[in-house]
């Protein structure tokens, strides 16, 4: 880490990034005691929100921005959080500790924190840039395409991830015609095995989207009715009113890169979040991570990531020495249906599988040494919320558990959960 320099004694706290990850560190700078100033940068005109909702509630029309803001606009100013929204920042200067902002601006910092998250990827395939193809990261996103998905309408998904799975929940729910295109040969490739991703794939299409995996689009063109054509590498062809493109993220790294951070698949930090300057901090989905399970560098875009790191970046941008020791945990809400994975299931030697009822599963992911490094499970929310949330804990109490007493669905995991607060 570089040497820290003598700030300025009038340099207060700045967070480039007015998200989740951002929103929530300055509220805790300020439950942790500063008294300075607090700074945060957004380029969208709204206070900080959390993104969740926007794929499922705020397309349905059920949630509005006010269940989603992480603090009322009053209560930003009364905690002294200066919120410069719609703005960018055009560069650091760390010799100075100063950010310039695009209207020419600067302002001095004592601690700077990059919360800067990240934009959503979009096709590069001709006609992509049509005003009907769309993509969903922010509120305004969500605006935009929830004008589309009206009874009838013809959807089309590009993308076989929880985004474009959560969307095509709630397009179907609208009473859109959906179909599904996702270019590897399954759904949710990444992210979960394949047990779990022929159920979800089976719920979606038993709500009537239809799922094409191993087709990979190659232009978009508008046809004389005004329908948009999506035309795949076998030569078919789909008809869509509107296309959503949900094929990931892209960390926003240009002003990290730029100022001479280390920057690998996002802004390199240590376990207390620091960058390769001592004066900088990095937290949410633009920062790159050792994992608290293998020490193995990651990077996380989960609503749970962006709520933790928040929190001890905060701790040390005022001079704590506070690591992070959060295990992963993610979750997806589909219709009735939910889905989490908790831990690192990539460590594991071996799989235990669990039905607890039809249509659901759980899975218990064991390292060589028989310890739980991670699990995951699908199916409805009624059947499997509760034992979810009793594997979450079991991964982060780090136990060695019998392979068949996990398999055994007649063997309640509550009882697992005493063991394992008795041995502790």
């Amino acid at each position: 880490m570089d040497a820290l320099a003598t700030p300025s004694a009038h340099a207060g706290m700045v967070i480039i990034g007015a998200g989740h990850c951002g929103g929530r560190a300055a509220l805790a700078l300020r439950n942790l005691g500063w008294t300075g100033a607090i700074t945060v940068i957004g380029d969208e005109p709204l206070a900080p929100y959390e993104r969740p909702p926007l794929s499922k509630s705020v397309l349905s029309g059920e949630t509005g921005m006010d269940a989603m803001q992480l603090a009322a606009v009053d209560a930003w100013h009364e905690a002294g959080v200066t919120l410069r929204l719609g703005c960018r920042v055009n560069a650091i200067d760390r010799a100075a500790r100063s950010i310039t902002l695009d209207d020419g601006g600067t302002i001095a910092y004592r601690s700077l924190l990059l919360a800067t998250g990240g934009a959503a990827r979009t096709l590069s395939i001709p006609g992509a840039q049509h005003p009907r193809v769309l993509s969903l990261r922010t509120h305004a996103d969500a605006l935009a395409l929830r004008d589309h998905l009206r009874p009838g309408a013809r959807v089309v998904l590009v993308g076989g991830g929880f985004i474009g799975l959560e969307v095509a929940a709630s397009a179907r729910e609208a009473g859109c015609d959906v179909e599904l295109v996702e270019g590897a040969p399954r759904l949710l490739g990444r992210a979960v095995p394949e047990s779990v991703a022929s159920l979800v794939q089976a719920l979606h299409q038993a709500r009537g989207t239809r799922i094409r995996c191993g087709a990979q689009p190659v232009e978009i063109v508008q046809r004389d009715d005004g329908r948009l054509a999506l035309l795949l590498a076998d030569g078919s062809t789909l008809v869509a009113d509107v296309i959503v493109a949900g094929i990931g993220m892209a960390p926003r790294l240009e002003l990290a890169r730029a100022c001479g951070l280390d920057v690998e698949h996002g802004i390199v930090v240590d376990r207390h979040l620091q960058t390769s300057d001592a004066a900088i901090f990095a937290a949410g989905d633009v920062c790159q991570f050792p994992s608290s399970l293998s020490g193995l560098a990651m990077r996380q875009e989960t609503w749970h990531n962006a709520e933790t790191q928040a929190c001890v970046a905060a701790a040390n941008m005022l001079g704590a020495a506070s690591a992070y020791g959060e295990s992963p945990w993610f979750w997806s809400d589909q219709y009735d249906h939910t889905l989490q994975v908790s831990g690192e299931p990539a460590l594991a030697a071996s799989c235990v599988s669990r039905v607890p009822g039809e249509g659901a599963l759980l899975l218990f992911f064991l390292g060589r040494d028989g310890v739980l490094v991670g699990a995951s499970g699908f199916g409805p929310a009624s059947v499997v919320t509760r034992d979810l949330k009793i594997m979450r804990k079991l991964v982060e109490g780090r136990v060695r558990l019998d392979p068949a007493v996990l398999a055994d669905a007649a063997q309640p995991l509550k009882k697992l959960l005493s063991m394992m607060k008795e041995a502790a």
